[in-house]
């Protein structure tokens, strides 16, 4: 790697004094160094690794912006709270970088979704998520009535404040939060999640990669039209009666920097007992 570019969060890093710090750094060690701390900034055709300085919301943010890009890997900087995407803590920020420019790394592969919006059939708008893909009313005084198919069966009718699909990635998210499960980031599965189901007996399900999912947003109680929202890792769509989601398995992945040697489990149970 011999273009590095710090994408940086501005409300975390004040002044960018640990941006400039970094980038003061890496150029000492013979590397190119670029910065990105306003939207409006591109990320350069040629970087090979993106420093996230942030929590998981940065992350997710670069992952969209070079989701079309092959060979760009992620390393998160945690400046958030408990960072479940990032590897490195800020008081090991140099030494990771120095484990890093020895090739002392492997890659990791995400897999990512995407969801595709159609209204009375027609397609009217297309996402993709690195954590998930979350269909939520938009009322907050009504329950939203939504029915899930996969693989063009019925699985069920769904009354409940909205339904998360997952990755594995995004498990340890809003799918935690739900009640879901938590699976190991490198997995490749799919979770459905209902938000506050109005029955007890309705669980996450734990669905195959190769599965389709169709979520239907009907007509509500006494014929009345539904609002709900399809949110793409944060970034949300409205939808209403009438409108479908199709949830697959997307063909883009993202690729994360492992520098730690250890397991998946070891560091989920140290990020949670830390906080």
């Amino acid at each position: 790697m011999k273009h590095f570019c710090i994408y940086a969060n501005a409300h975390k890093d004040r002044d960018l004094q640990v941006t400039k710090k970094l980038r003061d750094f890496l150029v000492l060690h013979g590397q190119r160094c670029t910065i990105k701390s306003r939207p409006e900034e591109e990320i350069p055709q040629d970087v090979d690794c993106i420093l996230v300085l942030g929590g998981d919301g940065t992350i997710l943010q670069a992952a969209r912006d070079v989701m079309e890009r092959r060979g760009v890997a992620l390393l998160g900087i945690n400046m958030g709270t408990l960072g479940y995407l990032t590897e490195v803590e800020p008081e090991g920020t140099e030494s990771a970088l120095l484990q890093l420019l020895e090739g002392d790394y492997e890659l990791e592969s995400r897999m990512m979704l995407n969801g595709i919006i159609t209204r009375e059939g027609v397609r009217r708008d297309e996402g993709w998520a690195l954590n998930d893909i979350v269909i939520s009313k938009s009322d907050a005084q009504q329950v939203l009535q939504f029915t899930v198919a996969v693989n063009g069966r019925v699985l069920n009718r769904y009354l409940a404040d909205g339904m998360i699909v997952t990755t594995p990635t995004g498990s340890t998210g809003y799918n935690l939060s739900a009640g879901g499960p938590i699976a190991e980031p490198g997995a490749r599965l799919l979770i459905l999640t209902p938000i506050c189901p109005h029955t007890i007996n309705q669980r996450s399900i734990i669905l195959s990669p190769e599965d389709e999912i169709i979520i239907e947003i009907p007509l509500g109680r006494e014929g009345q039209i539904q609002r709900a929202a399809a949110s793409f890792d944060g970034c949300a769509v409205p939808m209403q009666t009438g409108d479908a989601i199709r949830v697959v398995k997307s063909e883009k992945t993202t690729d994360f920097v492992k520098l730690s040697k250890a397991g998946f489990l070891e560091v989920l149970r140290k990020k949670m007992s830390d906080n």
